[in-house]
Parts: C-alpha cells; sequence; structure tokens
C-alpha cells in the first residue's frame, strides 16, 4: 500500500524567528526623514488657520553647516520624504525649505533640527517641526496689528525760586465804618440761569467692536455662484486656470487630463464623473473660503480621490453629499452664501 507524503512541521522559538526576521530586516535598512511645509500667508512666522499645506516645495537636508545633497519636494499633502541608504546618524542635521512655487516663493522660514522618531532593526526615522514658505506680501484676510502711539512725555511744572520776598500783610479793616441804611423793599430775585446739556463723552477708538473677518463667517455657495464674474474676488489659494490635476492630485488627472481646470470643471454636466468634479470644484472653493464649511479643504480632496477609486453609484453618492453641502444644508445647520459684488 502505497503512502503518501509525510509533512513535518519545526516549531522553532520565537527568539529563533525574531532574530530571522530581524536579519533579513538589515537587508534592506535604511534612514528616512519626513516632514510638512506649510504655506505661512499671514508671513507672521508661525502655523495658523490661515496657513494651508504646500505643494511642491522643495526640501533638502544639511549637516554640518554644509549644503544638503539629499532633497525632496513635498505631494498634494505637503508633505516631504528624504530617503537615505543605509542606517545614518543625523544628529544635529536640520531640514530647510529652498524653493517652492511662485504663489508662495517670495522667502522661507528657518530650518528645523531632526528628531528621533525612532530606531528599529537598522532602520531609523527622523522627523522635524512644519517649515514655512512665504508669499510676497499678507493676503487681505490676515489680522493687522495696529502699533500704540508713544507715550506723550509728562512736563513738570517750572519750580519756584526759594529768594522769594515774603508778602507783606494787609492791615485789618477798621471797626467803625457807619452801617448802611436798609432798604424798605426786598431785592428782586434773579431769573434762574439755564445750562447747555451735557453731552455725553465720545467713545475711545480702543472700545470699537473687532472687524470680523470674511473667512471666519459661515458660508456655502452652489457651483453657479462661484460661475459669476461679480464674485471672481472671493477665488483664494486657486484660481480659474489652476488645473484640476493640481488641485486634487494624479487620480484626477488620469480621469480627467493633465490640461482641464477648475473653470472647465464647474461647467461639466452629464455623467456621474461630471457632476462629482463639479460640485467637488464647489466644495474646495467653499472651504478656502470660509473655515466654517462642513467639509476642510484636505476632507473635500481626500473624498474626492476616495470617489474616483470607487464604483459609479458611490462615485455618484459622494457627489450627491458635496452638492448638499454646497447648497448649506448638510445637516441641522443651514448655511447661505455670503457672497457680494466685487468692488
Amino acid at each position: 500500500m502505497a503512502r503518501g507524503p509525510i509533512v513535518m512541521f519545526v516549531l522553532l522559538p520565537v527568539s529563533t524567528i525574531i532574530l530571522f526576521i530581524g536579519e533579513n530586516f538589515l537587508v534592506s535598512a535604511d534612514t528616512m526623514v519626513t516632514g510638512m511645509v506649510f504655506c505661512d500667508q499671514c508671513k507672521d512666522g508661525q502655523r495658523s488657520f490661515f496657513d494651508y499645506p504646500l505643494y511642491g516645495a522643495k526640501v533638502v537636508i544639511e549637516c554640518n553647516g554644509g549644503s544638503g545633497s539629499e532633497q525632496d519636494t513635498t505631494n498634494w499633502f505637503g508633505n516631504y520624504n528624504v530617503q537615505f541608504d543605509g542606517s545614518v546618524d543625523l544628529t544635529g542635521c536640520t531640514a530647510r525649505v529652498v524653493d517652492a512655487p511662485d504663489q508662495c516663493g517670495s522667502g522661507f522660514g528657518p530650518a528645523q533640527e531632526l528628531t528621533l522618531m525612532f530606531e528599529l532593526f537598522g532602520s531609523v526615522l527622523y522627523t522635524a517641526e512644519p517649515l514655512l514658505a512665504e508669499p510676497r506680501a499678507p493676503m487681505s484676510f490676515c489680522p493687522r496689528d495696529e502699533k500704540p502711539s508713544p507715550p506723550q512725555p509728562v512736563v513738570s511744572p517750572p519750580s519756584l525760586p526759594s529768594n522769594l520776598p515774603t508778602p507783606l500783610s494787609s492791615p485789618p479793616p477798621p471797626s467803625n465804618l457807619p452801617t448802611p441804611p436798609s432798604s424798605p423793599h426786598p431785592p428782586a430775585l434773579l431769573a434762574p440761569i439755564r445750562l447747555p446739556p451735557v453731552l455725553p463723552p465720545p467713545v475711545p477708538p480702543s472700545t470699537r467692536l473687532p472687524r470680523v473677518f470674511p473667512i471666519m463667517q459661515a458660508s456655502a455657495c452652489p457651483y453657479d455662484k462661484w460661475l459669476m464674474p461679480q464674485f471672481q474676488c472671493y477665488w483664494r489659494v486657486v484660481t480659474p486656470n489652476t488645473s484640476v490635476a493640481l488641485a486634487f492630485g494624479p487620480l484626477a488627472a488620469a480621469r480627467y487630463g493633465a490640461d482641464m481646470t477648475l473653470w472647465d470643471g464647474l461647467q461639466r454636466r452629464g455623467d456621474a464623473y461630471r457632476t462629482l468634479l463639479r460640485e467637488a470644484t464647489t466644495s474646495l472653493l467653499n472651504s478656502y473660503n470660509s473655515l466654517r464649511f462642513f467639509y476642510s479643504s484636505l476632507r473635500v480632496i481626500g473624498d474626492m480621490n476616495a470617489a474616483l477609486l470607487e464604483s459609479t453609484p458611490q462615485a455618484m453618492r459622494i457627489a450627491l453629499r458635496f452638492r448638499r453641502a454646497n447648497s448649506g444644508q448638510l445637516s441641522s445647520q443651514r448655511l447661505t452664501c455670503n457672497f457680494s459684488p466685487c468692488n
């Protein structure tokens, strides 16, 4: 009677398995530096809710004050990943922005020192604090600090000299003066004097209410509002000529082409993916225009890319959700469009 093959299982100790994994991991060990770059729209030298992740910024790693040879360019979410072959000690090295797109490439913030996050089986990961790039001038919606007026010098009154002569005392009046005769008629009463009304003091400038920035107002506008020429001043961060590929990433470029602009995307009608592009572009513009919109800009970009990977019915559902948000009726909170004609 023929027998089948005998299968034997060998139980290895856990330490042996870990050592085996570690030895194989060391073969492909490397060092990576990761971080983010933001556009400092207000040029205040620090991150704020007005700043956004910057695409296309070039970051280099510098050690011992020398020029960096390893570099990377940020992706659509402002992330960079600089990789070194093997396990490299980057203690004391820094990350610095050396180039950025024209809309936010006028100046760059200081370099940031690298921080070791972990080291495992020879692979090392470093991070750095967010790097900043600056535009040519602060945006119009940025707050401006009013400089206080310099204090006026206090002038003390002149002191009197101490060697003045002592004034002479006047003699007392004589006590034997005749008493004036009393009048038989009492004196007439004078009419009361009317004083002018007292006006309230003016309100000092320091107690006036602060101006509300338009970007802090809740707003949601449909796509046809963004197509009107009288509302062109509300386009922020992007312009009508910005390409769909630059705004949403490679998946959108593969679906809609590299030459299609956001202005063209607002006029798409027909199938599910054209509706998706129109409503996603509108939600992206609303998120840049109002910080109190239902979705943030990163959420809009993420949902748009997720819809491009889904089936046609799922893409249509996401497009309809964008449309409800753009009409201001996504949740119990109702938003209206705060547009007024541009000057």
